[in-house]
């Protein structure tokens, strides 16, 4: 479930050859932002694994959705999220580093292997990043997510 090995490029530049393409900005679904900013620390609401409002990825790890679903879910969100720091800094060039991602998944009790699901997230980042993308990361596990969503992802990025 690794992504290929891009070793050159801007951030931009890697997606392309990964032959990704980041989704248009996600949008706040309830009474709140997208994200806030501390000094030179931006933090991400909960980034979903949609499209343009189209929730693609819904329910449980260990029910509907196997593990290698939920690495795909993960990474879905973590395209939003790159969506996002890239509307705000005009340019992923100009991340300095991701510090942390928080992922939340949608698993039943006796799914086990959310880090591996929350690899999507993480090889991705490590990937468009190279060491800018080296973060620490939380894993969490909740029996009910948000609007049914498989997935949620928070970073913590440094401009």
């Amino acid at each position: 479930m690794k992504l290929k090995e891009v070793t050159s490029g801007t951030p931009e530049e890697r997606l392309a050859e990964l032959g990704l393409d980041l989704p248009p900005v996600p949008e706040a679904v309830a009474d709140y932002v997208t994200h806030t900013q501390i000094g030179p620390i931006i933090y991400t609401s909960g980034m979903l694994p949609w499209i343009a409002g189209d929730l693609k990825f819904k329910g449980k790890m260990g029910a509907e959705l196997t593990v290698e679903q939920g690495y795909e879910a993960f990474q879905l969100s973590a395209l939003n999220g790159l969506s996002l720091l890239r509307s705000i800094t005009g340019d992923l060039g100009k991340i300095k580093r991701i510090h942390r991602l928080e992922g939340t998944g949608g698993a039943t009790p006796d799914f086990f292997d959310m880090p591996i699901a929350l690899n999507g997230a993480s090889h991705l980042i490590n990937t468009v990043f190279g060491e800018k993308g080296a973060h620490s990361r939380m894993i969490y596990s909740n029996p009910s997510m948000p609007i049914d969503c498989a997935t949620l992802l928070v970073f913590w990025a440094e401009v």
